[in-house]
């Protein structure tokens, strides 16, 4: 006999989302000290060195406030700089640091080890449609909504 599905979707998607982020600030706390916060923000850089501090916020779906904060304790930790707009001296675009570029690699690496674990027991049909469903959310539930 099969196991009904338990269709409390909220409370699942929020139950795993806190479970996940749990191990997976453990084990970045592992790799240079920074945050999954600040690994996003590198990711986001290595392929967009100089973005804007607003594109960056938009990427990563933060709230301006939030990305302040952001990119100061990166700033703080030497994984940024800021740096004026050379177009708009009242702009600050970001660049990541050397120390930075090193952070994105150890942590670009954990990255293999997350996807394993979020993806074992799942065949890539099965995955096809949890990525289709999750990249839903985005849609159905906008910022402004």
């Amino acid at each position: 006999m099969t196991k009904p599905i338990d269709r409390r979707w909220y409370f699942l998607l929020s139950s795993g989302q806190r479970r996940v982020q749990r191990w997976v600030e453990g084990h970045m706390s592992k790799t240079d000290g920074i945050t999954a916060a600040q690994a996003g923000l590198l990711f986001f850089l290595g392929s967009r060195d100089g973005a804007l501090i607003g594109e960056a916020a938009e990427a990563l779906d933060v709230a301006p406030s939030a990305m302040t904060g952001l990119v100061d304790r990166s700033e703080r930790a030497g994984l940024v700089e800021r740096r004026p707009d050379a177009e708009d001296g009242r702009s600050l675009r970001l660049h990541l640091t050397e120390r930075g570029r090193e952070a994105r690699s150890t942590a670009k690496a954990g990255l293999t080890e997350i996807n394993e674990k979020l993806t074992d027991g799942f065949s890539a049909e099965e995955m096809e449609v949890v990525s289709r469903w999750l990249t839903s959310l985005s849609d159905k539930f906008r910022r402004a909504d």
